[in-house]
């Protein structure tokens, strides 16, 4: 059933038990009141329904929304009597499910552990919605692409909302198709793609792994398409994937960016784009929050012609406990591992010298220390 078919039965459902006539569009509204939403245009921006394995929980609270949203739309007490009684049913009836967009986006960009395709320590605090509908697994079966086992319900949801031109939809989809990076086609599943290409009949094992190469690719063009419509639509975290999988180089070209982003993680795809500008200015921001190894390589290799920018970074390392002038020296096994006297053998030394610098003018150092120990202050 979709919200336009239940909104239909709802409304006729009510119709029929208060004898009042409802609008449509107030179904819609007491349906959002149902899951906590100020109207059906707040719970479409955040989130996605669908028929699940079992409907959300309404809390009490929820229940409250829904009288008020009753006498809001103009019903008397006695006909919220009567859509408090029988629209929660009705939701339960046709198990109607609601996932946050975001914190759907989140789970599926790994922002937690996995341990048997289920969170690992902190199942307890998500929202009831996605403790009942949105565990996660990781499934051999679906081509080696992330899935879940509503993915057929949940993705239908996802792409109403994505035709509506939410971003967020967009790039939820995309980040259920993103290609798993930890796991490997069938070997053979592209030769007997090709052969099935050029006539040849499969049947059995061979015809199954033909059959997963072109699902592998079906889902690797809506993963780029989504992607993409994502990005076009404005959406930040889909522009930095689409520079790390596709080297496009959007979002860094456009007017500005959200500081919601690992400074590191956009370094490093600023620095396999060539963008020479752009990882400077997001090493100084990991550096700026506290990064002492982005604080090493500006010295070294952006700031070595601003020895008071560079002594900044030596005393701010100090404020964190790590002094960058220091040679840091060790031993290694042959093989790199750490030197351990019960094996024995060969020894060998690795590490790196410490940072060495020219000293400053009295002035010059006092106030490179007052600018260290600003930096640290704002981290804090």
């Amino acid at each position: 059933m979709t919200i336009k078919e239940f909104a239909y039965s709802a409304q006729q459902h009510l119709e029929a038990q208060s004898g009042e006539k409802f609008k449509r569009t107030h179904i819609y509204e007491l349906l959002a009141a149902s899951f906590g939403y100020n109207s059906f245009a707040a719970l479409c921006a955040e989130s996605v329904v669908f028929q699940g394995k079992q409907a959300s929980k309404n809390s009490s609270q929820h229940n409250l929304d829904l009288r008020q949203r009753c006498a809001e739309l103009g019903y008397t007490s006695a006909t919220a009597d009567i859509v408090f009684a029988e629209l929660p049913p009705l939701i339960a009836e046709q198990r109607l499910s609601i996932v946050n967009i975001p914190e759907l986006i989140s789970k599926l960009r790994g922002e937690f552990s996995y341990q048997n395709g289920y969170p690992e320590s902190d199942a307890d605090d998500y929202d009831d919605e996605i403790e009942d509908n949105a565990f996660f697994t990781q499934s051999d079966a679906e081509d080696h692409y992330y899935q879940d086992d509503l993915s057929a319900e949940l993705l239908a949801g996802l792409e109403l909302a994505a035709e509506k031109g939410n971003s967020q939809a967009h790039y939820a989809i995309a980040l259920f198709l993103m290609p798993n990076p930890d796991s490997d086609q069938t070997p053979g599943s592209e030769y007997w793609y090709t052969q099935e290409q050029q006539g040849r009949v499969l049947i059995g094992v061979e015809k199954e792994w033909a059959d997963e190469y072109v699902q592998s690719i079906n889902n690797a063009q809506k993963f780029e398409f989504h992607l993409r419509e994502a990005g076009r639509l404005g959406n930040e975290d889909a522009l930095l994937d689409l520079a790390e999988h596709f080297d496009d180089p959007s979002f860094f070209e456009q007017s500005s960016n959200g500081e919601n982003h690992d400074p590191l993680r956009v370094a490093e795809i600023a620095e396999s784009l060539g963008r020479i500008h752009d990882i400077h200015e997001w090493l100084t921001k990991a550096a700026e929050a506290g990064d002492t190894e982005a604080m090493r390589r500006l010295i070294e290799e952006f700031d070595q012609d601003d020895l008071q920018r560079c002594w900044s970074w030596i005393y701010l390392a100090q404020l964190l406990d790590t002094d960058l002038m220091r040679d840091d020296y060790y031993a290694i096994h042959e093989d790199g591992s750490d030197y351990d006297d019960d094996v024995g053998g060969n020894m060998y030394m690795d590490g790196r010298d410490g940072i060495k610098l020219p000293p400053l003018s009295g002035d010059q150092d006092a106030l490179v220390r007052q600018t260290a120990k600003a930096l640290f202050e704002k981290m804090q």
